[in-house]
């Protein structure tokens, strides 16, 4: 019988990446904002009986960070309640639930990486939204990945790290960037890649599975490291940048509504123990995504 996944959030940078990956399990179903508004529940319990997914992937999200603080219902709409909704439906059909989540649901006063059972305590309304719909699935559905992941950038999608550093690397001379957050870059692929690889490696896909995992590209960074790796790949691929000094600032020069953690290294031991594989090196996956980016 051919499985069906339906994957949320099909028009962002991961939902884009996760309709060419998934296509090895059965048959995908993408849907976006327009066929699916994850503020409304009717709207996300009709399409989930329409289909009648064996798989749910929500990538699906409220990521505007800042912006959380002052929308608070709107995010934890999106973050918290429709997980619940989602696991809920799952629950009702007998299928199974993966959710990405974030390294935004721990406060960073760690300094070695986060392991999936280490104590959560996030310090935005992102973190906590997101926390909540962590916590939602759990008590409404018996078979469940969480999947936590950080950094993410990509080829699809509007805006991230990448793209806005690349924009403003062929406007401006000089660029400040924050070197007092450190994490792991994370191309949206290789997140793909590693939730095809999991819902392929659920032993027996007909009984439960509850678990919590951890995935990032290996390799730390903070967001200058990042910013002075793309824009020396960048270069190397002969793109032409105005850009000609990166300066390092704290996070105190950079204040912004939502507070973010310092230090947000995920473990990615558990995930590459289960997968038989680890995570490719950040700068590694940052070049492979320029070329990508710039053969299109």
């Amino acid at each position: 019988m051919t499985k069906r996944i339906l994957i949320t959030g099909v028009q962002g940078q991961l939902g884009q990446e996760l309709q060419q990956t998934l296509t090895s399990l059965g048959e995908v179903i993408g849907v976006g904002r327009e066929s699916m508004d994850l503020s409304h529940p009717s709207s996300i319990r009709q399409v989930i009986s329409q289909v009648q997914p064996h798989f749910i992937v929500n990538a699906a999200a409220y990521t505007a960070v800042d912006k959380a603080e002052s929308e608070v219902e709107l995010a934890y709409a999106i973050n918290a309640i429709a997980p619940e909704i989602l696991a809920q439906e799952a629950q009702r059909l007998g299928a199974t639930l993966l959710h990405a989540s974030t390294d935004y649901v721990f406060d960073g006063q760690k300094n070695t990486p986060y392991l999936e059972e280490d104590s959560t305590n996030p310090l935005s309304i992102y973190g906590k939204s997101k926390l909540a719909g962590e916590e939602n699935i759990k008590q409404a559905c018996q078979s469940y990945i969480i999947l936590r992941t950080a950094w993410v950038y990509g080829t699809y999608g509007k805006s991230n790290f990448v793209k806005t550093m690349l924009r403003l690397g062929k406007e401006r001379e000089e660029i400040r960037v924050v070197s007092d957050q450190v994490g792991s870059p994370t191309w949206a692929r290789d997140i793909a890649g590693a939730i095809t690889d999991l819902l392929v490696n659920i032993d027996k896909p007909d009984e439960p599975i509850a678990e919590t995992y951890h995935f990032t590209n290996s390799g730390v960074a903070s967001w200058y490291d990042f910013a002075i790796a793309i824009f020396e790949e960048a270069k190397h691929l002969g793109i032409p940048l105005k850009v000609k000094q990166v300066i390092p600032i704290t996070t105190a020069e950079y204040p912004t509504p939502a507070i973010r953690p310092a230090y947000s290294v995920l473990s990615g031991k558990k995930i590459s123990t289960v997968l038989g594989t680890y995570p490719a090196y950040w700068r590694d996956s940052l070049r492979q995504m320029l070329k990508q980016l710039y053969s299109q």
